[in-house]
């Protein structure tokens, strides 16, 4: 039977095959192909093999790009983003709480505006795309202009995001505050509007306990019980004085997670940002109701909120992504944010290897999202999402990448000393949505 195909990548390949339960499988899944050739129909991963083995079968019509000398990987996934604070990253000089009120809500009360929510959307999202990130999981703001506008500029590249209203009914100024009834309505309709059209889905997005009284997480449960397949997406024990605060909020709850939980708040799809100081019960908690967390290394040390603990995070059994947390994260890039994901594990003494660091921007982050049939490695029939990457575009990157001795130290090399500078070219969809400008690269 002659295979159907409408373009067919030549390059060098890495992806992780399968889900683990543990780092130590990791190595087994993993799977490097040197000189391969990917094949893509409709969208989807057709096949990949070694070009040797393949590339005399092409069928004719089928279009060859060449990517040899790039290093071809599935598309990052970011399990945490805000797009509205894209244009207020970089803010000096505060922990969680105090930036949220000088820097954040004075940014977002600009999002009622559609046409500043659509110049913003373009932006955000020529940024991910531009740092091959081709799944996300955003925030928007209070506003449904907001979110209209940046499921909208998505919906026209094809890429699969979900996003949603934030829901916040307190502690925050009045003009980004709504009522319980309010919220549940315009949520309602965003979700009748959005959700599952194309590859776009909705997340119910409380901001944090602190700003829903217990009146809006009546709504939000009652919201997932309507809409179960949708998604959850918050922050939990981000900062010491977030933990203390929501104590004090919610006395009548044993902690932080438990006031998610009793809403009904925990599950298949939610995921929690931070997650930084954690009790055991709570990891306990994560795991049992298949709950995920989003790991953002950039945003927790710019903050100074404290350290992700991935080691726990693996006994526990809680699926992890990583998040760049954009506008208090420092970059769009995923190979700087393991870069940084890297350095946090060394202050605690974990290892994070270049592997299992590029398993949590792809299958690991697909997994977190409750995704990873669809995205997150080269399997056949999953999306065709994916970035090919040079690795060498600077001398000090060329020099390294030459003497690097084998594929996991040349992954490493480019979690460490790579930016949105090695990112060539980026697919969506079976089609290429983004090209590097060597003009740039080379200034």
């Amino acid at each position: 039977m002659p295979v159907t195909c409408s373009h067919a990548i030549r390059g060098s390949f890495f992806d992780i095959t399968r889900t683990v339960s543990t780092p130590d499988e990791l190595l087994d899944a993993a799977r490097y192909i040197e000189d391969g050739l990917l094949l893509l129909n409709a969208g989807k991963i057709v096949s990949l093999s070694p070009w040797q083995e393949e590339s005399s079968q092409l069928p004719p019509g089928c279009e060859l790009v060449d990517y040899r000398g790039k290093l071809i990987v599935p598309g990052f996934v970011d399990t945490h983003i805000h797009y509205p604070q894209t244009e207020m990253i970089g803010a000096f000089g505060e922990q969680l709480l105090e930036w949220l009120n000088q820097y954040t809500f004075p940014v977002e009360s600009q999002y009622h505006c559609p046409q500043h929510s659509a110049q913003m959307s373009a932006f955000f999202l020529q940024q991910l795309l531009s740092n091959g990130t081709t799944t996300a999981l955003v925030f928007g703001t209070v506003h449904p202009e907001s979110v209209d506008a940046l499921f909208s500029a998505a919906h026209g590249l094809g890429m699969r995001l979900i996003a949603g209203k934030v829901m916040m009914d307190r502690h925050a100024p009045e003009a980004l505050t709504e009522t319980p009834e309010q919220s549940y309505r315009q949520t309602r309709e965003l979700i009748e509007r959005w959700h599952n059209v194309g590859r776009l889905s909705y997340a119910l997005t409380p901001r944090f306990a602190p700003t829903s009284s217990p009146q809006l997480l009546e709504k939000v449960r009652q919201l997932r019980q309507e809409f179960p397949d949708t998604w959850l997406h918050t922050h939990l024990s981000e900062n010491p004085q977030e933990v203390a605060w929501v104590k004090a909020l919610f006395p009548e709850n044993s902690g932080y997670l438990d006031v998610y939980h009793q809403y009904q708040l925990t599950g298949r799809r939610s995921l929690f940002a931070h997650c930084l100081h954690l009790e055991d019960e709570e990891w306990d908690c994560l795991h049992h109701t298949d709950s995920a967390v989003a790991f953002c290394p950039t945003s927790n040390l710019f903050l100074g909120s404290g350290l992700f603990d991935l080691q726990t995070c693996w006994q526990k059994g809680v699926k992890m992504g990583v998040g760049t947390d954009v506008g208090a994260g420092t970059t769009f890039n995923m190979l700087q944010t393991l870069g940084e994901a890297y350095k946090v594990g060394q202050l605690q003494r974990y290892k994070l290897s270049a592997c299992e660091a590029f398993y949590h921007a792809t299958l690991g982050g697909a997994k977190a999202l409750d995704l990873d049939r669809h995205i997150g490695s080269f399997m056949p029939g999953k999306d065709a999402d994916f970035v090919a990457i040079d690795p060498a575009v600077s001398a000090l990157q060329t020099l390294r990448h030459g003497n690097s001795r084998d594929i996991w130290e040349k992954l490493f090399v480019l979690m460490t000393l790579g930016d949105d500078r090695n990112i060539a070219a980026t697919w969506v969809e079976g089609r290429c949505v983004w090209q590097c400008d060597k003009s740039r690269q080379a200034a």
